[in-house]
């Protein structure tokens, strides 16, 4: 097979693994899936994502096993039994070695962890894009209080690609694992008031309560942001083959967008112009700070 049908036969794989994630599987039922036998696809698999699929798996079920702690109060059994793990102990020795802390400690103080926040392989090839090449970019202003960011900064990074080559993948995973969060993790372009020298334009973040006091991760900061309007921007849903596509057509309509028509201007020195994760069934979401006119 060629080199494409591979990734997307492993691609298949993580799906199942994500869809599965609460039943018994084995590498002999990850081969029906792939159409491999188990060693060749395990052997893929490691190959193309740096580490076995069921790592890969174990990593995924503790994850989602640390936010229904955070976020539940089911018993830790409960939940071991419930994500596969024959014993108590058996889950809490994995837990503490993927997250540093113990299943009880994170229910009692839910500090901010790196939850493991797995990259989907692209599908199978379908050939040339059937995108349309006129998509409908909707528009909303939605108002932010005064709050905090975590943030974890680059060195000289002024976009998200960029970025990736400098951080830590962990990042990502931190930002995600944080309880108190206002909304999801997010891009961010930060004014120039922001940036510190030697520091990137681009950073990674998440908005929390201006009572935000927990201890925060190494290489991690808090900044203040001021209220501010924002000017949401939200591509129609897209494949996610098309995600450098479904951005390029919602940048090119937000420097077509004339806020002044609607009373409005941008104002980008009132806060960090920010995007959310790329995720093709909502479409591609940008926004920038705006004020009245």
């Amino acid at each position: 097979m060629s080199q494409q049908e591979n990734l997307a036969s492993i691609r298949k794989v993580q799906e199942y693994l994500i869809t599965h994630l609460n039943e018994r599987i084995t590498l002999q039922s990850l081969a029906k899936v792939s159409g491999y036998s188990p060693y060749h696809c395990a052997h893929l698999f490691k190959a193309s994502l740096g580490m076995g699929p069921l790592t890969y798996l174990r990593k995924l079920r503790l994850t989602q096993a640390a936010l229904r702690i955070r976020d539940h109060q089911d018993p830790i059994v409960t939940i071991a039994l419930d994500f596969q793990f024959d014993s108590h102990e058996g889950f809490t020795r994995a837990f503490s070695k993927q997250f540093g802390i113990s299943p009880k400690a994170y229910r009692d103080h839910s500090p901010p962890i790196s939850h493991f926040h797995p990259f989907l392989l692209p599908k199978e090839p379908k050939g040339d894009s059937t995108m349309k090449t006129t998509q409908f970019v909707f528009t909303q202003i939605i108002e932010r209080p005064a709050r905090k960011a975590i943030i974890c900064r680059g060195l000289k990074a002024k976009d998200y690609f960029e970025y990736c080559e400098e951080v830590s993948c962990d990042v990502w995973g931190i930002l995600s694992s944080i309880k108190e969060a206002l909304n999801e993790p997010m891009g961010m372009w930060l004014p120039q008031s922001l940036i510190k020298p030697k520091t990137s334009l681009y950073v990674q973040g998440v908005e929390v309560p201006l009572n935000y006091n927990k201890p925060l991760p190494e290489g991690f900061e808090m900044i203040d942001l001021e209220p501010c309007l924002y000017l949401f921007f939200q591509g129609e849903p897209y494949d996610d083959d098309d995600f450098q596509k479904a951005i390029g057509q919602v940048w090119d309509a937000i420097d077509d967008y004339q806020p002044e028509t609607f009373g409005y201007k941008f104002a980008p020195d009132k806060g960090p112009r920010i995007q959310l994760e790329p995720r093709g069934e909502r479409g591609y979401i940008e926004a920038r700070c705006v004020v009245k006119l």
